[in-house]
């Protein structure tokens, strides 16, 4: 995913546009591997191979998003791991 793509992109749930990039895997010019985060409703989109998942809730997999954050959990914050929505550790 390109960098700036985060300057239009929204939360799904609630709308908001303050959204924050946890990077993971970055190379020169894309981020490989990461999460977007919403401070508003807490929800969490990860990056995977440069796509972010923006899926509602009732369209995501829980347990491909709990692999995930399992399988990063070295580089991503206590507060997504614990009470990130739609799943948490």
């Amino acid at each position: 995913m390109k960098i700036d793509l985060m300057e239009i992109l929204a939360c799904p749930i609630c709308k908001n546009e303050e959204l924050k990039l946890i990077i993971i895997e970055k190379d020169k010019e894309e981020v490989e591997t990461g999460l977007i985060t919403c401070n508003k409703c807490s929800r969490y989109y990860p990056i995977k191979k440069t796509i972010p998942i923006m899926l509602p809730d009732d369209l995501r997999d829980m347990e491909e998003d709990r692999k995930f954050l399992l399988s990063h959990k070295e580089k991503i914050p206590d507060e997504v791991l614990k009470n990130g929505k739609p799943v948490s550790l």
